[in-house]
């Protein structure tokens, strides 16, 4: 209807249109084998973009909190995905977790479940089908149970994901954090503040760790006058500063306050904001660890923050 139209063009359509068109266009009918060829390689290309360009979109809309936003977009990447791979392929999951997850978050459960139900049926399915897939999947049918109050559930998935994720990539790793960061969430919804306390400091630790190793990459960039982020442009960020702007108010807001914990995911947002050229951002969160770190017994880590606030500065300042 008019709505659903309005819905797909704000969404997405719009940044879409022009590319549809030389897809959308039939071919001329007399075409060498060769042009032929050419032609069906050129529309692949356009395809798979398109299939880039719908996800970002979804993703972004997702991290903005505007799920309903979210499903147009999601929606395009799933159909351009099964006409570029098949209903039945493993290239289609990623596809039907966004919509799982922009169906659960504006408030319709049911829809998402049948999202879910579809990735599960292809991962089941699909002999050899990737972990980076599967982890994705555990976490997305953990984060469903949670919506739906079956928190045992949902640690069970998680738990699922952390052990996947953690074989392939590593027990520090940062794909294997998220899933200690929802299992955490869970922990604290059941008022179980000892465990939630100890996974969100596994899951700063991570990130501290990370993001220590890239801002010393940057720096030596920096000096080889090679300006370029850390991170790429697929990798998505925004998820990364949600979780842990989250632990920062989960420690903010404790009664018990533990002090040390909130410089040291102060000191990562700081980081990652600085990483991401954020730098206004980077500077608020770094003066407020290092005022944090200065009430410290051990004020180890004030080295390293006003070493940060001096880069920022720096950064600031050039610009």
């Amino acid at each position: 209807d008019v709505d659903h139209q309005k819905a797909d063009w704000v969404s997405i359509h719009e940044r879409i249109c022009q590319l549809l068109i030389p897809i959308r266009t039939s071919l001329p009918f007399h075409l060498s084998e060769k042009e032929r060829k050419h032609s069906a390689e050129q529309l692949l290309k356009r395809q798979e973009y398109i299939i880039h360009v719908t996800s970002s979109a979804a993703r972004e809309f997702l991290s903005e909190g505007k799920h309903r936003e979210a499903i147009p977009a999601a929606l395009h990447a799933l159909r351009f995905g099964a006409e570029v791979y098949g209903w039945s392929s493993a290239q289609l999951v990623p596809a039907y977790l966004l919509l799982a997850e922009a169906s659960a978050g504006a408030g319709d459960l049911p829809q998402a479940s049948k999202y879910l139900s579809q990735a599960q049926w292809i991962v089941l399915s699909t002999p050899g089908c990737g972990v980076a897939v599967r982890h994705k999947l555990h976490r997305a049918l953990g984060l469903f149970r949670a919506a739906e109050g079956n928190f045992d559930q949902a640690l069970l998935h998680l738990a699922h994901d952390i052990y996947l994720a953690s074989s392939t990539f590593g027990l520090k790793s940062i794909e294997t954090s998220g899933g200690y960061f929802h299992m955490a969430t869970i922990f604290f919804r059941q008022n179980k503040m000892d465990i939630a306390n100890s996974l969100y400091a596994e899951v700063t630790d991570i990130w501290h760790a990370f993001l220590v190793k890239s801002l010393r990459a940057q720096e030596r960039r920096l000096r080889s006058r090679a300006e370029t982020s850390p991170f790429t442009e697929d990798e998505e960020v925004d998820e990364d500063l949600l979780m842990l702007r989250a632990v920062l108010d989960t420690r903010e807001q404790a009664p018990k306050q533990q002090p040390k914990e909130t410089a040291r995911v102060l000191h990562a947002l700081a980081m990652l904001y600085f990483l991401t050229t954020d730098l206004p951002k980077a500077r608020e969160a770094a003066a407020k660890a290092l005022d944090l770190a200065k009430q410290l017994p051990q004020q180890e880590s004030l080295g390293a923050i006003g070493h940060l606030l001096e880069l920022i500065n720096s950064n600031l300042s050039g610009t």
